[in-house]
């Protein structure tokens, strides 16, 4: 007792003063260390305002920044992070307020391509939208419902090589199959790869 309540007490007192703001000490460093990233804290329902690829936010979508590509009305996403079936990397994009891509031009599937080759990535495949599941033969893109206009298959392709398994080949993806750039190819839906979604910026 007479530790406590003696000669001792100046002692006792300082010991404590110093636990409480080692405490303290601690406490400010887990509030700054666990505080949420700014991009999380501070996003806007405009969504896309940290796009470093891009400048407007306009599209209102707010579940995640991701890194996009403008080229002319529409925005792309590499799917780069995890390899999925045509109807999972459909699903993802839908979920994050895109569809799997769709290309019109030549231009843009240059454009396409470059971003591809500048990501590290110019000899994965790629899902895009277009499928012939509805119709043997008569390719469409999911994302806008309108048929092939611009084509750039490899050659011999689309085949619709049926499997041992009885798989066909419905969906058209992006493949750099002979070094020859980031042509089409029908493939099975089920295959499983990287992916690309698009979103409209206008």
């Amino acid at each position: 007792m007479n530790f406590f309540f003696g000669k001792n007490i100046p002692s006792v007192l300082l010991m404590s003063l110093v636990i409480l703001a080692n405490a303290q000490r601690r406490d400010v460093g887990r509030s700054k260390k666990y505080s949420p990233p700014p991009f999380e804290a501070d996003l806007e329902p405009s969504g896309y305002n940290q796009c470093s690829s891009c400048n407007d936010d306009d599209l209102g979508v707010t579940r995640w920044t991701m890194p996009l590509l403008k080229s002319g009305e529409k925005k792309y996403y590499l799917g780069i992070f995890f390899k999925a079936n045509w109807f999972k990397a459909q699903q993802y994009c839908r979920f994050h307020g895109m569809h799997l891509a769709s290309i019109s031009s030549q231009q843009e599937n240059d454009k396409l391509e470059q971003y591809v080759k500048d990501s590290g990535f110019g000899r994965e495949h790629f899902w895009t939208s277009g499928t012939d599941l509805a119709e043997e033969g008569s390719f469409f893109w999911m994302a806008n419902g309108r048929p092939l206009t611009f084509v750039n298959w490899n050659a011999g392709e689309p085949n619709n090589f049926r499997y041992e398994n009885g798989e066909e080949e419905n969906c058209l993806e992006l493949w750099n199959r002979d070094d020859k750039g980031l042509k089409w190819n029908d493939s099975p839906c089920s295959f499983e790869t990287f992916f690309i979604c698009e979103v409209r910026s206008d």
